[in-house]
């Protein structure tokens, strides 16, 4: 699977001094292909988010497309967009997302329940097993710590081994050890195939990481040399 981003942009508008539009991603080009894991690195506000929020088909660009082996994401309608998403895609969203009413086990399924398949929980507790928090599949998310309900999300992005995954932040609130579980997990998924493209802070993902970008006021750029 090859993922374009062809003269995407995103601007927002707001009241500031002598203007009101403001441009968190300037126009940009990106090819990120099967088997590769991707890293954008970039301080806080120079638009990194915003760039994976438009690969993911959760926010519509200002300008550009984003295509998925040539079919171009934004041009689906509502319905089928998600529908494309649960099948294809697979967002690690930075923040909390579990739904409080449902087990670890039952929110990992979502991506399955949510369109009335079978919740798949063989597969589910296979990754719960892999992301060592397999002891807490019937825990509510309110019982959990930030590291594990990470870890619980992280799994439900997985469940139905997406074509490309997208991670916000993927090892926020979490320790050393957690750390090194998840990026080896996401190295692993590129081996096996998959885009893989994480937003991080993290200066540990440079050694996992194939290819290296950084991002500033809006502008990606990849680093040629970023190994010693």
């Amino acid at each position: 699977m090859i993922l374009k981003a062809e003269n995407l942009s995103k601007e927002f508008i707001r009241e500031t001094k002598n203007t009101n539009r403001f441009c968190a991603v300037q126009e940009t080009n990106l090819i990120l292909e099967s088997g590769s894991f991707s890293v954008l690195m970039g301080r806080s506000g120079s638009g990194k988010s915003t760039l994976l929020h438009m690969l993911s088909g959760l926010m519509m660009p200002t300008s550009g497309r984003v295509l998925m082996d040539e079919k171009d994401i934004y041009q689906l309608p509502d319905k089928k967009l998600s529908e494309f998403r649960n099948q294809h895609i697979g967002v690690i969203p930075q923040g909390q997302t579990a739904l409080p009413s449902l087990t670890v086990l039952e929110n990992i399924c979502l991506p399955y329940t949510l369109f009335g398949e079978d919740a798949h929980e063989t597969e589910a507790l296979a990754l719960l097993e892999k992301l060592e928090i397999s002891d807490l599949k019937n825990a509510l998310p309110a019982e959990l710590s930030g590291g594990e309900l990470r870890r619980m999300a992280i799994a439900r992005a997985f469940l139905k081994k997406p074509e490309l995954i997208l991670a916000d932040e993927p090892t926020s609130d979490l320790d050393d050890q957690n750390t090194k579980i998840v990026f080896t997990f996401l190295k692993q998924a590129a081996q096996e195939g998959a885009v893989v493209f994480a937003v991080t802070h993290e200066q540990d993902a440079v050694q996992y990481a194939d290819r290296l970008f950084r991002m500033d006021a809006g502008m990606i750029q990849e680093q040629n040399s970023f190994r010693s």
